[in-house]
Order: structure tokens, then C-alpha cells, then sequence
């Protein structure tokens, strides 16, 4: 069973707050408070990214890639990916079309931007929405996933209940998120890290410490790898299984719309 870390409360949404990190906020205000966060980080997104996690952030979606086995024949939605780095490697893995679904146009831009340089001009499609009410048909999917991006979102279960609603019957679902650690001794590690080190390069970095004051708590916040797992069969995805990086710093959850 996972773990409870001291740092977790309660994950359930009332219909009046919720967290936004440690914070308890209007749940009415959670989506416009994240899309500020991500809109400040996006310029320097992907550079963070990989000083926060010394590049292993790669070598995780090259398994989460690897899990999902893309095909020629197979159609993705990308949600909360928005600076491109799970479509660019679904492509260069041999998937088909994708759509990159992400509530903020500022990372959006920069997937563009990237796309552009990558000399990637057909077979991605970028769609402004919010993974609570994704602006596409039922069943229209062979595969969803998401790349931490879902412990933002306000209310996961209504998430997760869209990620089946898109899926076609035997589609795969595959969520890459920051997770709860296995081992006391690397959590403590951790701990420290995520909330002295991580603050410290954002200010420096991207001028926000804020921000990623804000990432580090949204994690801790995040439910533990069993519960999340229960959250996503509640959602009627069937098969659910899951699979800890680096101890349990991030964890790969899988399961199939039956």
C-alpha cells in the first residue's frame, strides 16, 4: 500500500474550497490561480524542468512513451502538455495525430514555437481547454495522457471521468505525475530539496519563487499512489496499475477503458 506523507490532507474538493498548494482557496478561483502560475513559468517551463530534476524528468517520459507503445494507427490526446514534450515524443516514436489539450495559451505558444523549430508542422493539433470539460467528442481517442499536469487540476475525479468519456472502448489511459517517495531516507532528501532548493532556483531562474514554492506543496498535496489508483477505477477506467520512478518521485499509472 502507499504511503500517507505527513505533508498529504484531506484531497476531497467541497463544493466552496480547495487547496492551491498548502493554501485553501475558493474553488471557484483554483483554475484562474493555477493558469497564473503556468503562465509565468512558461517561458522558462522546460529549463526548469530540467534543473529541478537534473534531466531525469527525460529519461521518465521516455518510459512513459515506452508504456504506451505508440503506433502509426493510433490517435492521442496530450492533456496539460502544452510545451510539446510528450507529443514530439509520440511522434518521433511513431504515433499518429495528437492533441495537445492545455488550459494555458502561454505554454500552448511555446509547444508552437517548439514544434516550429522541430520542423513539426502536420499532425498536431493545439487545442485551448480544461481537462475538466476537454472540447472534443466522446470515444474519439486510442489513448490519453497526461504529464503532470492532473494534480492541478480542481476537481481530479471530474478529470479522470473526461479521460474515459474520450477514450474509445479499449483505449489507454497513462498519467506521468510527481508521487509520494517509498523510502524515509530519500524523503527526508527530498523534503529538503523541494522546499529550500526548488523555491531558491525558481527565484533565480525564472524570477518566481512563488511559483514553484507553489509546484513543490501542489505535489505533497497530491494523493498517494493507492488512492490515486482507486480514484481512477471510481472513474470507470478498468485494469488501473502503477509503476514508481526514482523511488516513488514519480509514478507512471496506467489502466484501460473496457
Amino acid at each position: 500500500m502507499g504511503k500517507k506523507n505527513n505533508h498529504t490532507a484531506d484531497t476531497q474538493t467541497t463544493e466552496e474550497t480547495t487547496h492551491f498548494g498548502f493554501a485553501t482557496v475558493d474553488a471557484r478561483d483554483k483554475a484562474s490561480m493555477v493558469k497564473g502560475v503556468f503562465d509565468n513559468v512558461a517561458s522558462r517551463y522546460d529549463l526548469m524542468n530540467d534543473l529541478m530534476s537534473m534531466g531525469v524528468h527525460r529519461l521518465w517520459k521516455s518510459t512513459f512513451i515506452n508504456r504506451l507503445d505508440p503506433r502509426p494507427d493510433m490517435r492521442l490526446i496530450d492533456v496539460g502538455g502544452g510545451t510539446g514534450d510528450i507529443a514530439f515524443k509520440f511522434l518521433e516514436h511513431g504515433g499518429g495525430d495528437v492533441s495537445v489539450c492545455d488550459i494555458n495559451d502561454e505554454m500552448l505558444d511555446v509547444g508552437r514555437d517548439r514544434a516550429i523549430d522541430k520542423g513539426i508542422l502536420s499532425g498536431i493539433e493545439w487545442i485551448n481547454g480544461d481537462a475538466e470539460m476537454l472540447p472534443v467528442p466522446d470515444n474519439s481517442f486510442d489513448a490519453y495522457t497526461t504529464a503532470f499536469c492532473i494534480r492541478n487540476v480542481t476537481h481530479i475525479e471530474k478529470a479522470l471521468t473526461e479521460a474515459r468519456r474520450v477514450l474509445k472502448p479499449g483505449g489507454r489511459f497513462l498519467c506521468l505525475e510527481f508521487s509520494h517517495v517509498a523510502f524515509p531516507l530519500l524523503e527526508k532528501a527530498y523534503d529538503t530539496y523541494s522546499f529550500n532548493i526548488l523555491p531558491w532556483l525558481g527565484k533565480i531562474v525564472a524570477d518566481d519563487e512563488d511559483s514553484y514554492r507553489y509546484l513543490a506543496e501542489s505535489i505533497r498535496r497530491f494523493p498517494d499512489q493507492e488512492t490515486f489508483r482507486e480514484m481512477i477505477s471510481d472513474a470507470g477506467l478498468e485494469q488501473v496499475t502503477y509503476q514508481n520512478l526514482s523511488g516513488g518521485i514519480a509514478t507512471i499509472h496506467s489502466a484501460w477503458r473496457i
